[in-house]
């Protein structure tokens, strides 16, 4: 019988399926990845797996897999896995497109709006007891109307973002590794070209994967660019920002503030200079975290696996760019 490794703990009625036709082990956690040693032992003998973010698959676990078939990430982005390698060897690895894209962008407008009405800092402000009278600058934030709304990466989550600023009368541009004729026709978004986007933007959104090409992308360079009043917001992979270059930029007041739900390191540690600025948003990368949108990420994920050991192509399977 095939083995499925299951590396979170998901809703029994997801597991009910998979245990109709295949063993299957689950680390019963669902807030705390299973530790790196387990898992490699658990997968010696698995034809498949169901991971997060949180698992890294390298050489050392293929090569610890032989019979390993199929790999279902839960996750839009893979850059936790070595595709390249996988696919060398016979494995189908999948993840879960479309399923989160409306639920990540309602996320990232929520932490932009956040941010630029310094929601956190007023509602500490009320907890502390500081609220003692009207003031006509008590907290004053940043308008989203009539601003320049800059995306970098205008896939189907930063078209998701893109259509909800449209009653809020913004000037839409981005910037992608290529041009998206239907964010330009449907939504009225404006291609200009990165240092373009950064310079003019009042809300710069980073809805991009990881890549060579993305990591390290807003750095230094990058933040001593941006408008002085700009709020910078990540909801697409940490390791896309320079966090140095991010902390130096918000103490020598380069931009007014930022909000992210995704981190070079996570969780974060909480030492991390970040946590001690007023106008910064951290999130526990909650982009998709609806219980709708859990399920059909989890349910994808189920119907990848059972598809492939069925011998039946996978619903979302990653293809690498040539």
């Amino acid at each position: 019988m095939d083995k499925v490794i299951v590396t979170r703990k998901i809703p029994q009625k997801f597991i009910e399926q998979l245990e109709q036709s295949y063993e299957v082990y689950m680390w019963d956690e669902a807030y705390e990845p299973m530790p790196r040693d387990q898992f490699l032992e658990s997968i010696k003998d698995a034809t498949a797996c169901f991971i997060t973010l949180s698992e890294k698959i390298d050489d050392t676990v293929i090569d610890q897999a032989p019979n390993l078939k199929v790999i279902a990430n839960m996750a839009v982005g893979f850059d936790n896995i070595d595709v390249s390698l996988a696919q060398s060897r016979g494995i189908v690895v999948t993840n879960t497109p479309k399923v989160l894209t409306e639920t990540t962008a309602e996320l990232g407008f929520t932490l932009m709006l956040t941010v630029a009405r310094r929601i956190v800092e007023a509602e500490h402000y009320v907890q502390q007891g500081d609220w003692q009278s009207w003031a006509p600058y008590l907290l004053a934030g940043k308008d989203l109307f009539n601003s320049k709304v800059g995306i970098y990466g205008m896939g189907d989550i930063g078209k998701a973002f893109a259509r909800r600023l449209k009653g809020f009368n913004t000037q839409v541009m981005y910037h992608n590794r290529t041009r998206n004729r239907h964010a330009e026709e449907k939504l009225g978004a404006l291609y200009v070209p990165f240092d373009t986007l950064i310079e003019h933007s009042d809300f710069i959104i980073c809805t991009a994967p990881l890549t060579e090409e993305t990591r390290n992308k807003f750095d230094k360079p990058v933040f001593e660019k941006m408008k002085s009043d700009a709020i910078f917001i990540n909801i697409g992979r940490g390791a896309v920002v320079d966090e140095k270059a991010l902390i130096d930029a918000l103490q020598n007041k380069e931009i007014a503030g930022c909000g992210l739900d995704v981190l070079r390191k996570e969780p974060i540690d909480m030492s991390h200079p970040l946590l001690k600025m007023d106008n910064v948003v951290i999130l526990p990368h909650i982009g998709s975290a609806s219980v709708t949108t859990r399920d059909r990420m989890v349910q994808l994920c189920v119907d990848n696996i059972t598809r492939v050991l069925n011998n039946q192509p996978p619903k979302t399977p990653v293809q690498l760019d040539d």
